[in-house]
């Protein structure tokens, strides 16, 4: 097999192992970029609410909780709560209850996973454990061969002797500019 033929085989055969990978660290990579804009893991709703509690801190307990929960028609799993002077606060699965009973007033924050992007952002973060560290390095060592491959598989004008060394060039220089700038 000649070392052209080599190149394309390479370049082939590793695009299309790698294809899944891609699009999970290219997907993932945008949400990750825009974080400062939405949590790209989790969908927190939070609603204000005001309600009248005339009931000392000490005449809260458990069945006290599950009433509030069901007068604000929350049916998430209850957790515990907590009194903390004027601060009465209930904990439920993915979220909770805060109403200061001072001021009658209160907030309910749920907490969901964002469907696809929680996951892709799990696998992306490096998180499951050692073998998905070796595969991840694995598609990165993938993601080389991949570009160096690519130098190489068209000839002529528009190739890496012609166009596509400006090309090549102007991806190097522009990360490089972004360095300077903001090093």
């Amino acid at each position: 097999m000649n070392l052209n033929k080599l190149n394309r085989v390479l370049h082939r055969d590793l695009g299309y192992f790698f294809f899944g990978m891609t699009i999970i660290y290219a997907i993932s990579g945008i949400a990750l970029n825009h974080r400062h804009d939405w949590n790209p893991n989790y969908i927190i709703t939070q609603e204000e609410f005001t309600k009248d509690i005339r009931v000392s801190p000490s005449e809260i307990d458990r069945d006290f909780a599950l009433q509030i929960l069901d007068d604000l028609d929350v049916s998430a799993e209850y957790r515990t709560h907590l009194v903390a002077g004027d601060i009465f606060r209930i904990f439920v699965r993915d979220g909770s209850v805060s109403i200061n009973l001072a001021e009658g007033t209160g907030e309910l924050e749920i907490i969901r996973k964002r469907p696809v992007f929680n996951q892709i952002n799990f696998l992306h973060y490096n998180t499951p454990q050692k073998l998905w560290t070796w595969f991840s390095d694995l598609y990165a060592l993938g993601l080389i061969i991949i570009a160096i491959t690519g130098l190489f598989i068209i000839k002529g004008k528009n190739g890496i002797t012609g166009r596509g060394a400006w090309l090549t060039t102007l991806g190097i220089i522009i990360p490089l500019i972004f360095l300077y700038i903001y090093l």
